[in-house]
């Protein structure tokens, strides 16, 4: 495999007076690299985006933006935790499978690689609401063996594919992560206490001595892992515990057991009130935590089946009534000779994994499902196969047994590396300081708005990146673009956040008037030291508001993107930028909720606790609050837009400013179509508009 075409001598991204530098430069070296694509103009189909057609003369971006990438897909670790698949690095253990006589069974995996590239997504929706994106030439296990996203049934092209009604083997849907919070944490205290504690007073008045009462809470576990978490939890109740020995085995193949305890009155009688039963129906994240610590407590997963044992029909009746909460369907065992019950969860394998998702049990050894058969009836049906138009970040990894399961079924190791990080690309630094140029990029939408099939759609600049980023300064590719577009009388809409769009205020006036042209500007915070904690690369706001009056001023439709929203961090900033946007000409307005998929999480809450570290929990107890408990919803119509009475206040604050200030959602006027093609030009004209100084001429 041929490795990226490094551009030893590109422009200095700071040598431009349209660049505004925010202390040192970066330590890091700038790398750029040649984009061979052939092709510039980028169609999408998704709901979310609301444009068609969209140009991106660069990948990468040096603005550093902590918001920028992708990677969300979901995979089984060997724990019973599931891991985006970005975030998996070589050394990992995780789920595969091997052939074992008639089926195929679950066995741990170790991952041997990890890399990425970027390539053209397709969507795979199944019939139990999964979604997977995925390259072209992916491959995912079906009844009838492994299947390419994409193929066809004859020609060159010609292989196994996905077509709708294919089953897809695996586990079925990962249920979704949810916040941990002070019900769930006392849900969880209650089911362990209850099911393996002892809490007692005992009064021995008279025996030792006249007045002899002794309060005890205690628990003692093998597993560590509940002890610790049961601890943890008390001690943020301000419950004080302290750890010893409580049976050493004889025998060096037994496990040791050690004790958590506390003999205070006080400590005891907080830990009566954390452990009681809800007055009414409990809330949502106390089952789910019950229900985690009964299954700690009292729980086995063995031979497919997942129980819960107790002799205590109170807690039984709880536990049962907690998992219908859940959407469980439990059965009530019972065994005469012992007095032993058990509620046994119907399903099977997938049902069992979505109950570790959806309560989150600390005892990792109890949700092994090892050896286990590749047989269950989720609804993996194949639905939809389509492409999404974008070119997205794919990562991939190589294991022992060659496939993993990923948002719940088995995906094989892709065998294609055609990508810029094959060799150690990642989504953190490396997005920024490693930039992909398309160097004909002006060559190259010439040529498409010249095919017959072209109508005059509006082109977005740019769909992935900043079309404006410092390295424009050098290369004009966007100029050059843009350029073309006026020849052809082409509309088009740009979204920065670069004072170097200042260079370029003629040109846009002239396809103002002539095509169609309009600017947003992005500018999500008014607190100049958020700004430059959460976009440390990007210009300061006042410039960036002091670049909207200019164009504006030029006679450039503009707008404002609060993009993103993130709430608890500058959600109350949106009247005050609104406001300061229309003082400087905006006429449009749009908002987009902060997305973190796959790498961008990390990315995203390292630089918030880094820069903000008294903040970043409640921040992000309020995208979770407006997310479902989630920190990203990946459906389609959902992705820019939350849910839930936070993000209901934001609507109606939104609603209520852009309506007092007479904010459009667009900045583009309605026109008729302008769309021509003019005569080829001659090579010395390619470049017209930036070789005579910046002056537009037409043909």
């Amino acid at each position: 495999m041929p490795s990226p075409n490094r551009i030893w001598n590109p422009p200095n991204p700071y040598l431009t007076e349209h660049r505004q530098l925010l202390g040192e430069p970066p330590v890091a070296e700038l790398e750029v690299y040649e984009d061979e694509s052939q092709s510039i103009l980028s169609e999408n189909d998704s709901p979310d985006v609301g444009l068609r057609w969209s140009v991106n003369p660069y990948r990468g971006c040096f603005h550093a933006c902590a918001y920028c990438l992708s990677g969300d897909t979901q995979i089984l670790m060997a724990n019973g935790d599931t891991r985006v698949l970005a975030d998996i690095r070589a050394g990992d253990e995780i789920y595969g499978t091997v052939r074992q006589g008639v089926y195929r069974r679950y066995t741990r995996s170790h991952v041997l690689a990890h890399w990425s590239s970027t390539k053209p997504a397709y969507l795979v929706v199944l019939a139990d609401g999964t979604k997977l994106v995925a390259s072209a030439d992916h491959r995912f296990l079906t009844r009838r063996g492994w299947k390419h996203v994409t193929g066809t049934q004859y020609g060159l092209a010609c292989r196994p594919h996905l077509t709708r009604q294919v089953k897809l083997l695996g586990t079925g849907r990962f249920a979704d992560p949810f916040l941990e919070d002070a019900d769930y944490k006392r849900g969880y205290l209650s089911g362990m206490v209850r099911g393996d504690g002892l809490l007692g007073t005992y009064c021995d008045d008279g025996r030792r001595r006249g007045m002899d009462i002794q309060h005890h809470v205690r628990l003692a576990r093998i597993d560590q892992e509940a002890l610790e978490r049961t601890r943890r939890y008390l001690a943020e109740f301000d419950v004080s515990t302290h750890e010893c020995a409580f049976w050493q085995p004889a025998n060096p193949g037994l496990k040791p057991m050690r004790a958590i305890r506390t003999n205070a009155y006080r400590n005891v009688e907080r830990v009566r009130q954390l452990i009681e039963w809800p007055a009414s129906s409990p809330p949502l994240a106390w089952s789910r935590g019950f229900l985690a610590g009964i299954f700690d407590a009292e729980g086995s997963y063995s031979g497919g089946i997942l129980r819960i044992s107790n002799t205590d029909p109170e807690i039984l009746t709880r536990t049962r009534s907690a998992l219908c909460y859940l959407g469980f369907d439990p059965t009530l065992d019972f065994r005469p000779k012992n007095l032993v019950r058990h509620v046994r969860i119907h399903g099977g394998l997938s049902e069992a994994l979505r109950f570790f998702r959806s309560v989150n049990p600390a005892i990792h050894r109890k949700r092994n499902i090892e050896g286990q058969a590749l047989k269950n009836d989720a609804r993996l049906r194949v639905i939809d196969v389509r492409p999404l138009g974008l070119e997205l970040p794919m990562f991939d990894i190589t294991t022992t047994t060659g496939d993993f399961i990923a948002n719940g079924v088995v995906s094989h190791n892709c065998y294609a590396r055609p990508t810029h990080e094959y060799f150690g690309f990642g989504a953190g630094t490396d997005f920024e300081r490693r930039i992909f140029v398309k160097r004909r990029a002006p060559q190259l939408l010439e040529h498409a708005l010249r095919r017959p099939s072209w109508a005059g759609e509006r082109i977005m600049f740019s769909g992935v990146t900043d079309c404006y980023q410092p390295l424009e300064a050098g290369y004009k590719l966007t100029q050059g673009c843009l350029a073309v577009c006026l020849r052809f009388r082409n509309p088009v809409g740009i979204i920065t956040k670069s004072l170097l769009i200042r260079r370029d205020i003629e040109l846009l006036a002239a396809l103002a008037k002539e095509a169609g042209a309009s600017v947003s500007l992005s500018i999500p915070f008014l607190d100049e030291d958020v700004a430059r904690a959460m976009e440390p690369g990007a210009p300061t706001v006042r410039r960036r508001f002091e670049t909207m009056a200019l164009l504006a001023h030029a006679g450039v439709p503009v707008g404002i993107g609060i993009a993103p929203i993130i709430p608890g961090l500058n959600d109350h900033e949106i009247p005050g930028l609104l406001t300061e946007a229309k003082r400087c000409g905006a006429g449009a307005a749009f908002k987009v909720l902060l997305r973190l998929p796959g790498s961008v999480k990390a990315v995203f809450f390292h630089r918030l606790r880094e820069q903000m570290p008294l903040r970043a929990a409640r921040i992000e107890h309020r995208i979770r609050e407006v997310r479902q408990g989630r920190l990203y919803d990946s459906r389609f119509g959902h992705r820019h837009s939350g849910t839930g009475t936070y993000w209901e206040m934001i609507e109606q604050q939104w609603a209520i400013w852009t309506r007092r200030l007479g904010f459009k959602a667009t900045e583009r006027p309605e026109r008729p179509s302008t769309f021509r093609r003019p005569p080829q030009p001659t090579p010395q004209l390619e470049f017209d508009w930036a070789l005579d100084g910046g002056h537009a001429h037409q043909p």
